[in-house]
């Protein structure tokens, strides 16, 4: 049975950046957007198996209880971030494949106006959009930017880690919630005695750290901090609405005063460049876009941006008809797609056996901690193969 290992290492050479795996399903990975199935279907116990080992004991219990688990980890030398969680059939497992981060905005296909928000010494970078829009990457993107033209002390506070940075004319450090810290509040108030000139906030998800996010950025640092929206006004409604009705005008101003730019993405397919490339919306803080928030006028927002180019602002429409007109598009490296390689597929179905279907998750997997008389199996590698001859010793 072919391992985790060589199922990421299989990923990572044809350029996925997901990989999937449900008891009763196929591996599925995403290349360049779509999905494509490969192999035999995994049995829950094998999946029940490769969780215990990559979780290992301590997040295994916590998976037990909340029926879910993230982490970050290293396996065949790609760095993942991995899900576990429980669906109808089982453990499934949703992995991103993650790598060194080394790309500028223009190798990102952002537009080079972006380089003028980070020109800022203070305030407050908004990256927004839904779910799997690409935030993350923007982010890296700008973080890249700063890498390599100037010259700052860059914390970055993640959950967890997705890109691993290399210091160039900046110095990086990254921290994980909750390997590294206990949480985002407290790493937001300790980077306030650790000397950073930029700080990236992974994510805010709650008012605390929306909170400490705008006390970070009117008090000298520029922040760059991601929020789940659809577009530009939404993401400033959705940063205050987050708190109390008696504190929202108050929310509102320290925004209006520390806010440089939202950037909201989405992403479009080119069919004739076969590639995925990012659509923004870009609102700058300026005056108009200032008095609107602080006097709550949000709804007037969108009409700022569409009267807003002359100050770099840029609405979904206008940015769309720029995708359209442009040619030079920077494409991903060249890897082949996985259902065009016959010969690694013919490998595949001769390594992946089937697996037969297992008793549903409810009764494989204990309500409890594990009674005295249960056989236990330690994994000390990835290596599913053994692992199966193992299970089999012990019947």
């Amino acid at each position: 049975m072919i391992s985790i290992a060589e199922l990421i290492a299989l990923g990572r050479d044809k350029g996925a950046s997901d990989l999937h795996l449900e008891p009763g399903s196929p591996s599925v990975f995403r290349v360049r957007g779509e999905l494509v199935a490969l192999g035999e279907v995994w049995s829950g116990d094998s999946l029940q198996q490769l969780a215990r080992q990559i979780l290992g004991p301590v997040l295994w219990e916590e998976f037990l209880t909340k029926r879910s688990a993230d982490l970050s980890k290293t396996i065949a030398g790609t760095r993942c971030r991995i899900n576990s969680f429980q669906t109808v059939k089982g453990v499934s497992f949703a992995i991103r494949l993650l790598s060194s981060f080394k790309n500028t905005l223009r190798d990102c296909n952002l537009i080079p106006e972006l380089k003028k928000l980070l020109d800022h010494e203070t305030g407050l970078i908004l990256v927004s959009g839904p779910t799997g829009s690409g935030k993350s990457t923007t982010l890296a993107a700008l973080i890249e930017e700063i890498n390599t033209t100037q010259k700052k002390n860059i914390l970055t506070i993640e959950s967890p880690i997705e890109y691993f940075y290399q210091n160039k004319l900046s110095f990086i450090r990254q921290r994980e919630v909750p390997h590294h810290t206990p949480s985002f509040e407290q790493a937001i108030t300790d980077s306030m005695r650790e000397d950073p000139d930029v700080l990236i906030i992974g994510e805010m998800r709650t008012p605390d750290v929306m909170r400490l996010t705008l006390n970070a950025a009117e008090t000298g640092h520029l922040v760059l901090a991601t929020v789940h929206s659809s577009s530009c006004a939404e993401a400033i409604s959705r940063l205050c609405m987050s708190f109390n009705s008696d504190i929202q005008p108050s929310i509102r101003a320290q925004v209006a005063d520390c806010l440089i730019a939202v950037v909201c993405q989405r992403l479009t397919y080119l069919p004739q460049f076969r590639m995925q490339v990012p659509v923004l919306e870009v609102m700058v803080g300026n005056t108009a876009v200032k008095a609107s928030i602080r006097q709550g006028a949000l709804s007037q927002l969108n009409s700022a941006i569409q009267t807003g180019g002359e100050d770099g602002m840029w609405s979904f429409d206008r940015y769309r008809r720029w995708v359209d007109s442009k040619r030079d598009w920077v494409r991903p490296a060249d890897t082949q797609p996985l259902t065009d390689d016959p010969k690694m597929l013919m490998e595949l179905k001769e390594n992946v056996r089937a697996v037969p279907q297992s008793a549903p998750l409810r009764k494989s997997l204990p309500e409890s901690k594990p009674s005295a008389d249960r056989i236990e199996i330690k994994v000390a590698d990835d290596d599913l193969e053994a692992l199966a001859k193992k299970i089999a010793d012990e019947e």
